[in-house]
């Protein structure tokens, strides 16, 4: 997952509105969003080669989701395991703040470098693994987002997802119109508000925009989700392959 924009109120009717963008190689294996077999109170997508997932919820109400930090210069362990197994620990843990707690104060540097954002009826984490800083914090009430840096790292491509889908909550039109944001292709236009995160200018350029396309590369998968406190939830998915070409969309209510 590289793009998340999400709407966070613990104290309302709706707790969580979240839309976000997984970009990856087109050549990576994946599962289409559903139930995982092997663990069936878990309903997402799944990453095929590695096992685990970018975003996924639990039947008991629990949400997580997973980004890369972008940073050449972060020094990665050579036998570092996937993120994706991230998000199934945060769903499947006893507790999941004191397993949040473990993991910045002692595992996250088995890690390439990553966001997770992870919640349950307790509250709405956000932890950042970089090169600078491993840090755990709360989430406040609010509109947020999250690319490959830190939480609201003000790159054009996340303030574009939150102002998408803040109108999209003001005009009651969750998510069509926020689907729109997030489907948006074109490449800032001003070099000087591109982030430098050491890997070209060019690159840098083509990751600009919240919907990638590329042959090789580009997103692969388009996922929102309305999470309820009683503890329903909506969730869907559109996939797309090469070229941006569109493969199909699923739904589901828990």
């Amino acid at each position: 997952m590289c793009l998340i924009a999400f709407d966070y109120h613990p104290d309302h009717m709706v707790r969580l509105r979240l839309i976000a963008n997984r970009d990856e190689f087109h050549a990576r294996p994946s599962a289409v969003l559903g139930v995982w077999k092997d663990a069936p109170d878990i309903v997402g997508g799944r990453d095929l080669q590695a096992g685990g997932t970018w975003l996924a919820i639990h039947r008991r109400g629990r949400v997580a989701a997973v980004t890369n930090v972008r940073d050449p210069g972060l020094s990665v362990p050579p036998d570092a395991p996937s993120r994706g197994h991230l998000v199934r620990e945060a769903l499947e843990c006893d507790d999941l703040y004191a397993w949040l707690h473990d993991l910045a104060e002692r595992q996250a540097t088995r890690y390439a470098g990553f966001n997770l954002l992870a919640g349950d009826e307790h509250g709405l984490w956000h932890l950042h693994r970089g090169r600078e800083s491993i840090h755990l914090v709360p989430v406040t009430p609010g509109t947020h987002g999250i690319s490959n840096g830190d939480l609201d790292t003000p790159w054009p491509k996340v303030e574009w997802a939150c102002k998408g889908l803040t109108h999209s909550l003001e005009t009651h039109d969750w998510p069509r119109s926020a689907l729109r944001a997030m489907s948006d292709s074109r490449p800032v236009e001003d070099l000087e508000r591109l982030p430098d995160t050491g890997v070209g200018l060019e690159l840098e350029r083509r990751l600009s925009s919240p919907f990638i396309i590329g042959d090789d590369y580009g997103t692969r998968a388009m996922t929102w989700l309305t999470w309820h406190a009683d503890g329903r939830a909506e969730i869907g998915e559109r996939r797309y392959g090469p070229g941006g070409e569109e493969l199909g969309e699923i739904a589901l209510r828990l």
